[in-house]
């Protein structure tokens, strides 16, 4: 039976797997309905594909944190505002646009260096550059926004989601269907 909305029945399905001949069949009937096969599709927000891509999710999760990043880019910039005051707003508004869904994540060593070069440059921005007249590097380093950003890192705030989320599905018990 299809999903339905108050507007829409919606009428397709993905097959995820790393088997390439999964599935092969390139659409389903089931009664009068018939539903397409797709190979990537949006739902809530998370993009899905058919062999579980996490790069494509990841490009898009920091498209959104970016867009997120320039509508408050305003405030986070002004003077007015203390770096910690900056610091919440990007832990509070920026980070959980960037993270959304994290939990399911499984990243290679070249997508947390998205993660983590997506937090420097936002760090950066806050943090503005060194001020040291000896140097001639005006550029805060990788150590040296670590050392100012006392915070767990985004790397680190996954990885505790989604030990939080574990924990959370091994509470469940066996009474709750699919699981």
């Amino acid at each position: 039976m299809p999903i339905m909305s108050r507007k829409h029945t919606y009428s397709k399905y993905i097959v995820m797997s790393r088997n390439q001949k999964a599935g092969r069949i390139h659409g389903a009937r089931i009664g009068n309905s018939t539903f397409e096969r797709v190979e990537e599709f949006k739902y809530l927000e998370t993009t899905l594909t058919n062999q579980n891509s996490i790069p494509e999710e990841i490009k898009s999760r920091l498209r959104s944190g970016n867009a997120c990043y320039h509508s408050v880019q305003k405030i986070s910039s002004s003077r007015l505002l203390s770096k910690n005051l900056k610091i919440k707003i990007y832990r509070t508004i920026i980070l959980p646009v960037v993270l959304y869904g994290c939990e399911t994540w499984s990243l290679t060593l070249q997508e947390e260096r998205k993660l983590k070069v997506f937090e420097n440059m936002v760090l950066r921005r806050i943090f503005g550059p060194r001020r040291d007249e000896v140097m001639v590097d005006w550029r805060l380093h990788n150590e040296e926004l670590n050392d100012l950003y006392s915070s767990p890192n985004i790397l680190r705030v996954k990885n505790l989601r989604r030990m939080r989320w574990a924990g959370h599905v091994a509470h469940m018990g066996e009474e709750r269907g699919g699981v």
